[in-house]
């Protein structure tokens, strides 16, 4: 018998094609997960009704035989500008890509770290960084729920880490511009709540003890990670009495504040002014002078806990010893830094 349905395929649920078919929802739910345990014949007469009803399975569907969620959250504390953000947009592109090759749903959820998740339907978490929001990862640990935290390392929680070694890459990218002769190097932190930024600042102070240069508590500059509190950073920088010859700057998005500043204020880079960023974002490359700056691997940061969370989903209930994955960065040399003028810089 021949059947027509001309209905668009989103009317079309697993109960028309196991009723059509005669068989149950768990065995058409098992012929879409491709299970072994379908008869051939039950097999054949579900793909059949399948194909002439035209029906994509919905996620639910698909789990119906395993009883486990294809959905991974993406949980990011939730700040201004988040979808301008180089770092949000790389994290959203290198886990949507990763994730629709292995079939999961990505579900964003940006927080403001006051309430609870809703955990319901959710088969793991992905949490972009811990800011003020440690009670939602230990809420979804005690649920059993896999979990996998990037861009933050945390020692005494048995959870997977894959974070970035921030504090080296500061460290040698303040020591590269000691190698440029360089002694007055200012640095302009991203914000400290954030345990990358607090990274970057330890690396810039141990590369001045290292090489014996006494760090000066005014070069330190405070920001929110924000352009505008760049700017106002480097205004105040370029009117100190004994001015830095020499800036890292904790995002590349406000080294490009900062270079913008610098050159309101007359000063020609790198001849006069020599500055350092970090991110390795695109649009450094494009200002009117390329910007040195230290890459940190955001793409491999998401595939790695996709990943990592993927493998933990597969072999929920069991909970092995959890990893932490230390990603290295790297110096990216381009046209913003060269040897002071005076050699007592």
């Amino acid at each position: 018998m021949t059947r027509k349905n001309n209905s668009p395929s989103k009317s079309i649920s697993i109960h028309d094609v196991a009723r059509l078919s005669g068989v149950s929802i768990t065995t058409v739910s098992r012929v879409i997960n491709k299970a072994p345990s379908v008869k051939e014949k039950n097999r054949l007469k579900v793909m059949e009704v399948i194909k002439e009803l035209k029906f994509q399975p919905s996620a639910s569907a698909q789990r119906l035989a395993t009883g486990k969620s294809n959905v991974v959250a993406l949980v990011m504390p939730r700040y201004e500008g988040i979808f301008y953000s180089f770092y949000a947009l790389e994290l959203i592109r290198g886990m949507g890509t990763l994730c629709e090759a292995l079939k999961l749903d990505l579900l964003l959820h940006l927080t403001d770290s006051r309430t609870s998740l809703n955990l319901k339907s959710v088969g793991g978490i992905i949490f972009a960084d811990i800011i003020g929001n440690r009670m939602q990862l230990e809420e979804a640990l005690d649920q059993g729920i896999p979990c996998v935290v990037i861009n933050h390392y945390i020692e005494d929680l048995e959870v997977t880490c894959v974070y970035i070694d921030n504090t080296a890459g500061a460290q040698g990218a303040v020591e590269y511009l000691i190698s440029l002769g360089h002694k007055r190097i200012a640095h302009i932190t991203g914000d400290l709540a954030t345990q990358a930024a607090a990274q970057r600042l330890e690396g810039y102070q141990r590369a001045l003890k290292k090489h014996n240069l006494i760090p000066n508590p005014d070069y330190i500059l405070k920001t929110d990670y924000s352009r505008g509190q760049a700017r106002q950073a480097a205004e105040a920088m370029f009117k100190m009495t004994e001015v830095a010859t020499a800036v890292f700057v904790a995002s590349d998005s406000m080294a490009l504040e900062v270079m913008a500043v610098a050159r309101e204020s007359g000063k020609k880079i790198p001849r006069d002014f020599s500055i350092v960023g970090f991110d390795d974002n695109p649009s450094s490359l494009y200002g009117p002078v390329a910007l040195t700056t230290v890459k940190q691997p955001l793409i491999r940061m998401s595939e790695e806990a996709v990943k990592e969370l993927s493998s933990l989903m597969l072999i929920r209930p069991k909970t092995p010893k959890a990893k932490k994955i230390a990603l290295p960065t790297e110096l990216i040399i381009r046209e913003s830094c060269s040897s002071p003028l005076t050699k007592d810089s």
